[in-house]
């Protein structure tokens, strides 16, 4: 996987039929905009329709840094990225969503802190959130998560994330079973765990992290039995699953009963703080118009 004298970090994007062309510009521009510039931008076109395909095309068009792979069949996110790792060749691999926006400084911040660290194998960061209106809060993650952290939810927020290229050479992959569909991150942090490397979150505000309410749209059941699964057993095989363990496997059904509406309002309380939104805001407009100007625009 991978040569000698590849760049330094490879970004790795899944992308299928993502409509909203201006997220999908400003999570490009946001990678290409990077003050770290040593870096490979893999962006995985997992079976969007004929229109898109052509559209992403252009990115590599305008910067030979992007390096662009189409698969006329989607096969979905554990399997994409699994393919991105296969071709990456950067010493570190950072993660990116396509209706995010990594702060310009991002990919600087967790090489400095991967190099100086060696004995962090993934690195995430804190988030600002964003709906269709701007920033809206502010997501902090646990410095160093333990074992406990993850009876919640994931304690790393996938996008953000910086892993060690070694940890895959030693098998590690994104499990494309089933039953991990919308849950593959969690599943593989877990999995990693148990294994015994170490995670960390930079506690530094390097991404822009999209979550609106349509992120908390009511999931199928058969999403959630396979979540409560995947809870039980990891939980057990990382020896958290009592005393308190048992209430957190459940928490997925649990959710079903509660609207959507009244748990995005809950977390919209839950994750405000006491900081200036609109300096927030102009700050991640000002790092998008200077990635524009750097970027000739997509048409």
């Amino acid at each position: 996987m991978g040569s000698l004298g590849g760049p330094t970090i490879s970004v790795i994007m899944s992308i299928y039929n993502q409509k909203n062309r201006k997220r999908l510009e400003e999570a490009v521009y946001s990678i290409l905009g990077q003050s770290f510039t040593d870096f490979e931008f893999i962006i995985y076109d997992d079976g969007s329709d004929r229109e898109l395909a052509g559209y992403l095309h252009r990115f590599g068009e305008m910067d030979d840094r992007v390096v662009l792979i189409s698969n006329p069949e989607n096969h979905g996110l554990a399997y994409s990225l699994n393919t991105c790792i296969h071709v990456a060749r950067g010493k570190y691999l950072a993660r990116m969503d396509d209706d995010d926006v990594s702060a310009a400084d991002r990919l600087k911040v967790q090489y400095e802190f991967m190099e100086s660290h060696p004995e962090v194998a993934y690195a995430g960061c804190n988030a600002k959130l964003l709906d269709d209106n701007g920033v809206w809060g502010m997501r902090r993650m646990p410095e160093r998560p333990g074992r406990d952290a993850f009876l919640k939810c994931s304690p790393f927020i996938h996008p953000t994330v910086m892993i060690r290229r070694s940890v895959f050479e030693q098998g590690n992959r994104y499990s494309d079973a089933r039953e991990n569909w919308r849950c593959e991150d969690y599943e593989l942090f877990m999995r990693l765990e148990k294994l015994g490397y170490r995670g960390w979150n930079i506690q530094r505000d390097l991404f822009f992290y999209r979550e609106d309410r349509n992120s908390y749209a009511k999931r199928k059941f058969c999403y959630r039995m396979d979540e409560m699964r995947i809870r039980y057993r990891n939980f057990k095989e990382l020896g958290i699953l009592y005393p308190l363990g048992w209430l957190y496997v459940v928490r997925p059904l649990l959710a079903a009963a509660v609207p959507a509406g009244l748990i995005w309002k809950a977390k919209r309380l839950y994750h405000r703080q006491d900081v200036n939104y609109e300096e927030w805001n102009r700050e991640k407009e000002k790092a998008l118009s200077e990635d524009f100007e750097k970027t000739p625009t997509v048409v």
